[in-house]
């Protein structure tokens, strides 16, 4: 009898210990914002290029329209931001409203990369 009683609890005491630890305390998800840039380029290997230079800066999302030359992104604003993203278009290649590429990094672009760039 005793060793029932023993079990039963033994039993018990795992269920309520299971499902203790599966509980979770919600967490709210990060924030994320959404904003978009103008961004130079011309082609398919441009938006490759922008889309690739954004997400690897921290953004989840990235579009860019070759039509109204803009990049649409989303990030969380506690780890990254447009700044940090307009410098690294930049330093790749890419002219944003806030940066101007290198000349030599520019030139170095395939020639269908080459877009008209402002003096």
């Amino acid at each position: 009898m005793k060793q029932l009683k023993l079990f039963i609890t033994a039993i018990l005491l795992m269920a309520v210990v299971t499902n203790g630890s599966s509980l979770t305390v919600a967490k709210a998800d990060s924030p994320t914002k959404t904003e978009s840039f103008k961004v130079s380029g011309n082609c398919g290997m441009c938006k490759d290029r922008i889309e690739k230079t954004v997400k690897a800066e921290g953004a989840t999302s990235a579009a860019w329209d070759s039509k109204n030359k803009m990049v649409t992104v989303t990030f969380d604003p506690s780890k990254t931001n447009v700044d940090a993203f307009s410098k690294k278009l930049a330093a790749a290649g890419h002219d944003t409203e806030k940066y101007k590429a290198d000349d030599k990094v520019y030139n170095a672009l395939p020639g269908c990369c080459h877009y008209e760039r402002s003096k």
